[in-house]
Parts: C-alpha cells; structure tokens; sequence
C-alpha cells in the first residue's frame, strides 16, 4: 500500500477510537502517526519489516510500527478490526456529513444504534433525532442537506486519487518487459474535477494478442487490488481499497490511437465525431476509422492520424466536451493552451507560522527545484485562530522575516511578502490597512458563516473587493469537491467588479477545491478578470498540485497571456492592481 492509504486507515482508526470514546493521548498518537506517515518522504511499503527504521520516523514509535507491518501485509491491523466488528465500517460514512463528528456519531449510535447512511435517514424519517442533546432545528437541517449531497457525490473521487491510482499502478505495469505505454483516459486525462473510475489503456509487444496473457496475469497480481471484478483476453478490472474502479486494457499497438480516442471521451465530443465520420464514409470505433464500404482501416495508430483524417487538428483532450472544440479544430483555431512551462510563480502558500508544515526558506528552495522565478509567502490572519493566524504584530514580524529570507535567497528565486486576509461576515477585513500596505500580495478570501444568504454574501465580498490593498480574490466560491457545495453568491457580479477594480481572480489548485471551476474561469476571462493560479500550498509537496489547476486552466482553453504567473517576477507584481 502507499503511504496515503496506510495514513488514510491510522486517521480513520482514530476516528473510530474517537467514536468509541477511546484515549485521548491514543487518539492524538493515531493522529500524528497519520500527517507522519503522509508527510514522510521514505516509501513505508520498502521499509515495512524493519521496525527500527519505521521508528526513525518522527511519530512512529513501537506500537504504531507494528501495525505498520500488519497493513503492509494484510491490508490493516488488530485495532481497527476489533472496532470494525464493534460499528460497521459504514459509520465512518457519517463522518462525512456536516456537524456530524465523532463524539455527535457515537451520540446517535449510543441512543439509537444509527451506523450508517441509511440507518440515520430512517431516524430522520421517524423524527427520533428531535430532543436529542446538541441535536436543534438547524443541525438537523443541515445533515438532511448533507445526506443529499453525498448521495449526489458518493462513487465520486477527487482527480487527484484517480491521477495517483493511475501513476502507482503504471509504475508497477512498466516493471513487465514488453510494457512501453500506459495512459489514463475518462475523466482523469480530460482533467475532469473527480472521477467515478479510471480507464489504463496499456500498449507494447508483451500486449500483443499471442502474448497477452502474461500482461494480463501480471497487471492482476498488483499489490493494490482490493476485490477482482473481472479477468479477460486483454482486460482486467478490479477495485483499490479506497473503492476506486479500475478497467486495464492491453492494447495492440496498431489501434491504440482509436481506443485511447474512444476512451477518453467525451461521449458527445465521440457522438459528434462519429457523425462526421459518418458523413465522410468511415466508421469510427474503439478498434479503428475505417471505410464503411470495405472495412478498410483509415487510421488507428495515434490520434493525431484519426483527427487528421477526419479534416480537424489534434484537439488536446482537456477540450473534449463538445463545446465547439470540434468547429475550431476544423478551422484552426484551437488556442494554444498553457502549459506548465508557461508557469513562473505561485503565490499562495502557507509556512509553520500559521497552519502550514514547512518554513518560509524550505518552501522557497522547494519552488526553485520546481523552476520557479518567484513565491509569496501568504499565511492566514487572526480571524481562523484555528490555524494560528496572525493578528497585525505578528504579521509585520512575519514580514520581516520574509524579506530576510528574500535576501538569503540572492536573487534565485523572489519571495514575496503577504498575507491571506479573512473577508469577515460584513465584508471588513480583519487585518488594519497599515499592515496590509506593507504587503506585496494580498489575498482575500471567506473562510467562515458560508451560509449567509445569497445577497448578503454578494455584499459582504463586493465590499471586501473595494478595500485597495486587496490583489487577489482568493478561492471565491468556497467549494470543497464531494464535501461542501459552493456558497450563494452572484459571481457575474463580484467578477466585474474584480475586472473593474483590477482585482485578480484565482484559480486554486487544490484538488479538494480546483476553484474556480473551468465553467467559471471561461466566464472570468469573458469579462476581462486577470486570473492568477496558486496552489494554495501548506507543504513542499502541495506545489506538485499546480498540475491539477492547469487542467482547469485548459479546460476554460486559457492561453499563458491569459494567466498572470506567466509574467516574471517584477512584471507579475506591476500586472497585480496598483497598490495605493
């Protein structure tokens, strides 16, 4: 197993101890044995039977290696078991629903023995969760909407999971000699938001058809594999223990152009090609273009010769959506989409000053190894006292410390000076403008009273927009895919005033948000919004997300002189708003 998922079962059993009213010091010691297990750059799976070095982890002690080892070699250990035949595993389900944590959970399994989903929407139902303690009008409400929404998303995942599935497992398929190519298509190469499987089409001589059974026994030997679904002539799917499906096909090479077409989709972007194939006197299918009069193949091998063949240039696959991709490829006026090389700075990141996990000078070399020509540095302010954010001293100590590690740095990489500022529920920020005028990069985002009406919260951000030391309007509708639905909000409205005022509009690239969204960034760029791209960075290893917001950035077919971080370091500065 990876070092995400072993991570992933020490914080549920840790939730599941917090369900069973369990040790508080055990709970913590789960806690930080998971953000360990995750922030470790040593691969737990190579080092699982040596309990000495699994110790030399910071947080891992004794105990905690020892289940390391179970998990490594059954897929979890004596703990969570013992609890798993206490509550069934679909108790954790519930956790994923607003203002249901564990002590609320272990409340409703304590008084009414609701473990799952469906036993807590028949107490609902019943009407058993009024007069319960903690358990007013508006929590309930709020899991009633929630229980909705996770019904909307459950069998979904994060792109991220998918993208991660896919490098693991091809990893793994490319140790086979023979194995020269594997590609994710569906949703993970269109760069879709989430996922509900993910299509590998995997091509080379051990895929040919007189040798494929070697590739098919080795692809469902893989180590991942939580329940097999089906094994064939050349195709293997089975699930990952996150439930994630995946659907293997081993390839020939001379139609593995026409199945990776067909595969990636989308449907009506494959309906629209079929028909104009159709038109031309070929059939286009999974195996190849072809005559329709003989069955003589066209085209097969690559994409790039089914497009040709079909009069169109080769449309990127982020495109594929049917949404008049097709028209400019036949035209030639596909844009040339950003890429990341186009990308020369990220500015929204977070250091162990507040809530992040690395120091500023450790995030400014890690944004030089990526390329990188600049960075600010922009931790959270007071009003989220959960993450240690600053109040206006310690901000401009925050500063200064910056600036020492700008000049440390002797012009190899720039490292910015600013602050994500909370927009408050009346649309003031918490931090005094002289703070906020010593900043380089101002982001100002919501991070609290989401449910405020629709124009109460136009307000309160339209307001936030006017202040003249705002430069960027962090993550701005609030989203948090598969768990938090974006807040009420006219974003027309607050987009032209961001292009009014000159306020830059982000997109961030964390996987749980991609916000905004590709429909949203189009809208953006059609009312003259600057957009800038962050990851929104609370590790090193976050900066590596920048790839899953310039999917979103292709999608919205954003070109690099649509997007602020192309410029350099002092131009990027000058194309933010005026400072005063």
């Amino acid at each position: 197993m990876d070092n995400r998922s072993i991570a992933h079962l020490l914080d549920e059993t840790a939730d599941l101890l917090e369900i069973d009213s369990g040790d508080s010091f055990r709970i913590r010691s789960y806690r930080r044995a998971a953000e360990a297990v995750e922030a470790t750059t040593v691969t737990l799976a190579t080092i699982a039977g040596d309990a000495k070095k699994l110790q030399e982890i910071p947080g891992i002690g004794k105990g905690m290696a020892a289940n390391i080892a179970q998990i490594e070699e059954t897929g979890s250990f004596d703990l969570r078991r013992e609890l798993l035949e206490k509550y069934n595993a679909s108790i954790l389900e519930l956790l994923k629903l607003p203002g249901m944590g564990p002590k609320t959970v272990a409340l409703l399994f304590s008084a009414l023995k609701v473990d799952s989903i469906e036993t807590l929407e028949a107490a609902l139902k019943a009407g058993k969760l009024n007069g319960l303690p903690r358990f007013g009008k508006k929590l309930i409400d709020n899991i009633k909407k929630g229980i909705e929404e996770y019904r909307q998303h459950h069998g979904r995942f994060l792109v991220s999971v998918s993208q991660r599935a896919a490098d693991e497992i091809a990893e793994y398929l490319r140790k086979l000699e023979g194995i020269e190519t594997v590609t994710p298509a569906g949703s993970t190469r269109r760069g879709r938001e989430t996922a509900g499987d993910l299509d590998l089409l995997v091509t080379g001589p051990a895929c040919a058809e007189d040798v494929c059974a070697e590739a098919v026994e080795y692809t469902a030997s893989y180590p991942g594999i939580d329940s097999m679904i089906a094994r064939g002539q050349n195709k293997v799917s089975f699930k990952l223990h996150n439930g994630l499906q995946v659907d293997v096909r081993l390839l020939p090479e001379e139609s593995y152009g026409a199945a990776l077409q067909y595969f990636t989709g989308s449907k009506m972007h494959n309906v629209t090609l079929r028909q104009r194939a159709l038109r031309r006197g070929y059939t286009l299918s999974e195996y190849a273009l072809a005559n329709v009069a003989d069955g003589s193949v066209v085209a097969a091998r690559t994409e790039e010769e089914i497009y040709a063949a079909l009069d169109l240039d080769w449309i990127p696959p982020e495109l594929r959506e049917n949404n008049g991709e097709i028209e400019a490829a036949e035209n030639h006026t596909l844009p040339d989409l950003i890429e990341l090389k186009d990308i020369h700075g990220d500015v929204h990141m977070h250091t162990d000053a507040t809530d992040g996990r690395n120091t500023i000078r450790e995030m400014a070399e890690a944004a030089l190894e990526r390329g990188y020509q600049y960075i600010a540095i922009t931790d959270h302010s007071k009003n989220l006292a959960m993450t240690n954010g600053l109040d206006d001293q310690r901000a401009l100590e925050h500063i200064r410390r910056i600036r020492e590690v700008d000049e440390e740095m002797e012009g190899r990489i720039r490292v910015f000076p600013g602050i994500e500022v909370d927009i408050l529920g009346d649309g003031a920020l918490d931090l005094a403008d002289e703070t906020l005028a010593q900043m380089d990069v101002v982001i100002a985002s919501v991070h609290t009273l989401f449910q405020q009406p629709r124009e109460q919260m136009t307000e309160r951000v339209l307001r936030a927009l006017e202040n003249p030391y705002v430069r960027i309007l962090g993550h701005p509708t609030g989203r948090l895919l598969l768990r938090r639905e974006p807040f009420e909000m006219d974003l027309r409205a607050v987009l032209e005033a961001c292009a009014r005022l000159g306020v830059a509009v982000e997109h961030n690239s964390s996987p749980e948000r991609l916000d905004l969204c590709d429909r949203d960034l189009r809208l953006a760029r059609e009312l003259g919004c600057k957009i800038v791209i962050n990851t929104d960075a609370h590790h090193t290893s976050h900066l590596a997300n920048i790839r899953f917001g310039l999917r979103q950035l292709r999608r919205a077919w954003l070109t690099r002189k649509e997007v602020l971080n192309h410029h350099t370091a002092e131009a990027f500065l000058k194309a933010m708003r005026p400072r005063p």
